[in-house]
């Protein structure tokens, strides 16, 4: 993580002040957000205790999204807050940053407690950030290519249900397009951070290179069988079907199930009590067979579920009184 980011994210005493990637986020801090997800999930705020009443938080998506945008709509609503939600918001290429800091400033002036942020171009959560005045909270909805953080918080605090908060024993395959996924750079961030040291990123050369294995400082294996062989996690990604074309993989969606999807074969020769995660939405037959992506061992709905607590959690911290 850059220092820029860094400073940014915690203040000097170790508080977290905006929540702009996982990588370097202390454990401690992780844990409590857990603790306190927890809690949301056990019981959701009655109506008139809840820690965000009267107080406006702001969705801005430069990019369409559905699950994330209505995730974060939901639990600020479920904690007592007014949302306003601004999609598809488009800007002039040359004055992307400039016009990103006077939208931050705005939506701040307006007495708003926080933002969550879905942009195109990596570092855009920091350049947020970086304008907000004080108490003013972003929340990272995902940057570029770079992190979507509270992803990977519900990605791990799903594993956590099931082996607790020491990752250290779990073997885990990230499966899919790990160059331009988001998802992929936050799950490995927090994974490490709670221990996991057998990590690998499976898939083609074209969508997960060599390179990227001295980049992320974990195994690159461009072959399925050898990438999930003994594995106790499968965290398959979204592979968007543009990418999957003769320029850039050489395969089609037929062809990217046979050499990489996740099918009730291949999982048949896995653990029995191996892990399924999909961040969503899940290309069914192409990323992952209807049989797996409906049985047992896929969390897939339990992290839709638990993606309510963790981000309640983040608002609550962030965005409540402290």
């Amino acid at each position: 993580m850059n220092m820029s980011a860094s400073k940014l994210q915690l203040s000097d005493s170790g508080r977290l002040l905006h929540l702009l990637t996982l990588e370097d986020l202390p454990p401690k801090i992780i844990y409590s957000l857990f603790a306190a997800a927890d809690k949301f999930a056990a019981h959701k705020p009655s109506p008139d205790a809840r820690p965000l009443s009267g107080k406006l938080f702001v969705n801005i998506f430069f990019e369409s999204s559905t699950r994330t945008r209505t995730a974060f709509e939901a639990s600020a609503r479920q904690l007592g807050a007014d949302v306003v939600n601004l999609d598809r918001i488009t800007m002039s290429g040359e004055t992307k940053s400039e016009t990103l800091r006077d939208t931050v400033l705005t939506i701040a002036a307006m007495g708003a407690a926080g933002i969550a942020l879905r942009h195109g171009e990596n570092g855009a959560a920091v350049q947020a950030a970086a304008a907000a005045p004080p108490n003013f909270a972003v929340i990272n909805g995902g940057d570029g290519e770079n992190a979507h953080p509270t992803q990977g918080l519900t990605d791990a605090y799903t594993l956590r249900e099931r082996v607790g908060e020491d990752f250290s024993g779990l073997s885990i395959a990230i499966v899919g397009d790990v160059l331009h996924s988001r998802v992929a750079r936050s799950d490995l961030h927090i994974f490490r951070t709670l221990g996991a040291t057998d990590i690998r990123l499976v898939g083609p050369p074209s969508l997960c290179p060599q390179e990227l294995q001295d980049e992320l400082g974990a195994t690159v294996i461009n072959d399925m069988a050898d990438g999930i062989n003994g594995v106790d996690v499968v965290a398959l990604l979204r592979v968007q079907r543009e990418r999957l074309n003769a320029d850039e993989t050489g395969l089609s969606a037929a062809e990217y199930f046979t050499r990489f999807g996740l099918d009730e074969k291949r999982l048949a020769g896995l653990k029995p009590d191996v892990m399924v995660l999909h961040p969503g939405p899940i290309n069914r037959g192409m990323e992952i067979s209807n049989v797996v992506a409906d049985g047992k061992n896929a969390l897939i709905l339990r992290q839709v579920k638990n993606g309510m607590a963790v981000r309640m959690a983040v608002l609550n911290e962030l965005c409540g009184d402290r």
